[in-house]
């Protein structure tokens, strides 16, 4: 199985080794093959907000630079790994760029057969608001999420705090392989379920064929489906879903 960690951090020091030691330690459970791209060498513009991606497609995208060379990692992976230090509380400067550079997908999610997971690097404070940010955004992405893990690297590191680090990352790392090997589809939570279900049923109301979201789940059969992927929901969750269509259908039409 191939791994595709991307790090935040522009120095190769407590961020890229606790993400190396997450891959190593994820070796040891099975044949793993992993690659860790440091954003701060890759070429990702800022985005400038107009929207082409969102509404016609993210071929549109007036900035040439690496988004689809990443892409492409993203896809040839099993599993991917978003890292960061704290900066100013919150990711750095790379990863928001990189997060910015992939919001068309957060409307059209697509890796739902892939896990993800979050590693932050803090000094102090704040980490642990990062890392549920991260994992937010991995799930927004459709990945299928194992909760990331915050370290505390204040320097001088001491030898107590950097083991205690090692054990942080290597729990992660056993839960991380045993949701990669399984690649199930979770059943969705009650808000993803609504997020879903609210969404497209207001999509179908207020688009049409001229806007990329639209065709993007009609062709999915997302207008139809339960939920994103096949999945079996309970009798509760099945009328839930049918009254949060009926919420979003009477909302886009007021």
């Amino acid at each position: 199985m191939k791994i595709t960690a991307f790090v935040g951090s522009a120095r190769k020091k407590h961020t890229y080794y606790a993400t190396e030691t997450f891959l190593k330690e994820l070796q040891s459970f099975g044949d793993i093959e992993y690659e860790i791209i440091s954003l701060s060498e890759q070429y990702l513009q800022i985005c400038q907000g107009c929207k082409l991606c969102l509404d016609k497609g993210e071929e549109l995208c007036p900035l040439k630079d690496d988004r689809n060379l990443l892409l492409e990692k993203i896809e040839q992976s099993d599993g991917v790994i978003f890292a960061t230090p704290n900066y100013s509380f919150q990711v750095s400067a790379h990863m928001k760029i990189f997060l910015d550079r992939l919001g068309f997908i957060f409307h059209r999610p697509r890796y739902f057969s892939k896990t993800f997971t979050s590693i932050v690097a803090q000094g102090v404070y704040g980490g642990n608001k990062i890392v549920k940010y991260l994992d937010f955004v991995g799930g927004g992405l459709g990945f299928n999420v194992v909760k990331g893990s915050c370290i505390t690297t204040r320097e001088p590191i001491t030898a107590k705090m950097k083991q205690k680090n090692e054990q942080i990352i290597s729990r992660q790392a056993r839960k991380y392989y045993q949701k990669l090997v399984r690649k199930d589809f979770p059943t969705p939570s009650l808000f993803q379920l609504m997020v879903f279900r609210m969404s497209r049923s207001s999509m179908e109301k207020m688009l049409n064929e001229e806007f990329r979201d639209y065709t993007y789940y009609k062709d999915k059969g997302w207008f139809e489906s339960d939920y994103f992927y096949p999945v079996k929901l309970n009798p509760l969750k099945k009328l839930t879903g049918r009254l949060f269509d009926w919420m979003a259908r009477r909302m886009a039409s007021a």
